[in-house]
C-alpha cells in the first residue's frame, strides 16, 4: 500500500513516520517543500530517492492508496481538497481548517466523492482516556495547560483546546442541552477558557489556562461514588476508598501512550477493508470550537483605540 506523508516536522518525525515506516507492506512517499528536510527525513528512514517528492502534483502522480496530512493548518483546506478531489482517503491532523466554512466544505467534498476523510483527534484512541468510557461518568473534568503561551483565541482554540472539546464530546454520556464558555482575555490574546456541558445526569467541564506555570493534562471521570484520574495520558489512579495507580510500561512508546499510533492504524485497517470513513462527528467538534471562538471575542470586547 503506498502511503504519502505531507508535511515533515516535528509531529510527523516524532509520532506519526516512527509507526508508518514500521509497518509491514507500506510504501511511504513523502512530500514537502524544503529539499533539505525531504533528504534528511527521507535518509533517516530510508525511503528511496523516487519516493521523495517537492511538489503535490509528483506525489498525486505516484497515486497513492491514502495519505497522512502534518502540514501546517493553513495549508489544510487546500491540501486535503486536492487529495479528495483525487478520490485518496486522508487522515489529516486538527483542525480541519481554521474556519468552519472551510472545513464543513471538506467534509462534504469528501462525501461527495465517496472518500475516507479522519481527523487526527488521537485522544479517544489513548488508552487512558478510552477505558474512562467505561467507568460512571456523571462528571467529566478535564484540563490542559501550557506555561507562557496566551495566544489569539481562534488559533489557541483550534490548534488546542479543540483537543479537550473533542475529548469533552467523545466521554460525555448522552448529549448536551445547556453549553457555556467563560474565556479571560487581555490586549487581544486569550489567557484561559472554560467549556461547561451539562446534559441529563451528567456535567462535564474543560479547562485551559495558557498561563498556568506548568504544562500538564489532567482528566477526572466521577460517578457513583468512584473517580478515575488520568494524568498526562500516563498515569491511571483509580479512587475508591484507596487509590490505586497504574503506570505506563517502561516500554510503551509514546505515541501508542497518546493513541497516534492506534488512531493511524484504525484509519489504515479502514482503507484497506474499503469503509469510507466519515468526518461528520469531527465537524460537530469544529462547530463547538467556532461557537467558543464567537464568545471569546465577544467576551474580550472591542479593541482599544
Amino acid at each position: 500500500m503506498k502511503i504519502g506523508v505531507i508535511g515533515l516536522g516535528d509531529i510527523a518525525k516524532k509520532a506519526y513516520l516512527p509507526v508508518l515506516t514500521t509497518q509491514p507492506g507500506l510504501e511511504p512517499h513523502l512530500f514537502t517543500r524544503t529539499r533539505s528536510t525531504l533528504d534528511a527525513v527521507g535518509d533517516a528512514y530510508r525511503v528511496p530517492a523516487g519516493h521523495r517528492h517537492e511538489d503535490l502534483d509528483g506525489l498525486l502522480a505516484a497515486r497513492p492508496d491514502a495519505a497522512f496530512v502534518h502540514a501546517p493548518t493553513a495549508a489544510h483546506p487546500e491540501l486535503v481538497g486536492r487529495l479528495l478531489e483525487a478520490q485518496i482517503p486522508t487522515y489529516v491532523d486538527k483542525p480541519l481548517s481554521y474556519h468552519l466554512a472551510e472545513a464543513e466544505r471538506l467534509v462534504t467534498l469528501a462525501e461527495q466523492r465517496g472518500t475516507g476523510l479522519a481527523v487526527g483527534f488521537n485522544r479517544r484512541h489513548a488508552p487512558g482516556y478510552a477505558q474512562c468510557l467505561e467507568h460512571p461518568r456523571d462528571l467529566v473534568v478535564l484540563q490542559k495547560h501550557r506555561v507562557g503561551l496566551a495566544e489569539e483565541p481562534r488559533t489557541m482554540i483550534l490548534d488546542d483546546f479543540i483537543h479537550v472539546v473533542d475529548t469533552l464530546r467523545f466521554l460525555i454520556p448522552g448529549t448536551p442541552d445547556q453549553i457555556d464558555v467563560r474565556c479571560r482575555t487581555r490586549d487581544g490574546l486569550l489567557h484561559h477558557v472554560v467549556l461547561q456541558l451539562s446534559g441529563d445526569g451528567f456535567t462535564a467541564l474543560g479547562i485551559m489556562n495558557r498561563l498556568s506555570g506548568s504544562a500538564e493534562e489532567i482528566l477526572e471521570v466521577s460517578g457513583q461514588d468512584t473517580k478515575r484520574e488520568v494524568r498526562n495520558l500516563s498515569e491511571v489512579i483509580d479512587h475508591k476508598g484507596q487509590p490505586t495507580l497504574r503506570r505506563r510500561g517502561d516500554w510503551v512508546p509514546v505515541a501508542r501512550q497518546r493513541g497516534i499510533e492506534q488512531a493511524a492504524l484504525a484509519f489504515l485497517d479502514a482503507v484497506r477493508d474499503g469503509r469510507a470513513l466519515s468526518a461528520r462527528d469531527a465537524l460537530a467538534t469544529h462547530e463547538l470550537c467556532e461557537r467558543i471562538v464567537t464568545c471569546a471575542q465577544e467576551q474580550a470586547g472591542p479593541p482599544a483605540a
